[in-house]
């Protein structure tokens, strides 16, 4: 499977963000991306944003069995990006929340053709 050409832009966009409260003591909180892959769009590969409190893998797997789970990262999540977000994890639970939602719309801004989550 070959990246999408995007991914470089994505990769630079997420590491362009920090976590203030990475790392401390109550810090159980984590962002993620998922690799979303559709063959009948016209821009076929995307991304999920979610957070969680769960270890992200433990998530995934929560998504691709439906429980509690984004319909597009049921349907075509492909895995997990964690090089996307490690620098960020883990943190705070307001943090997780501003970050989804600041990753989502990093990912937008550099072209990422179809970004789901970040709410």
């Amino acid at each position: 499977m070959s990246n999408p050409e995007w991914m470089p832009k994505a990769v630079r966009a997420a590491r362009t963000l920090r976590a203030v409260t990475v790392g401390e003591a109550k810090s159980r909180h984590s962002v993620y991306v998922i690799l979303l892959h559709d063959v009948r769009r016209q821009q076929p590969w995307g991304l999920y944003v979610g957070q969680t409190s769960c270890d992200p893998d433990w998530r995934f797997d929560q998504h691709k069995a439906g429980y509690k789970a984004s319909a597009s990262a049921r349907r075509f999540g492909v895995c997990l990006l964690p090089e996307l977000v490690e620098h960020l994890n883990p943190m705070r639970q307001w943090e997780s929340l501003d970050l989804e939602a600041a990753l989502a719309d990093a990912f937008r801004t550099v072209g990422v053709p179809w970004v789901e989550g970040g709410h």
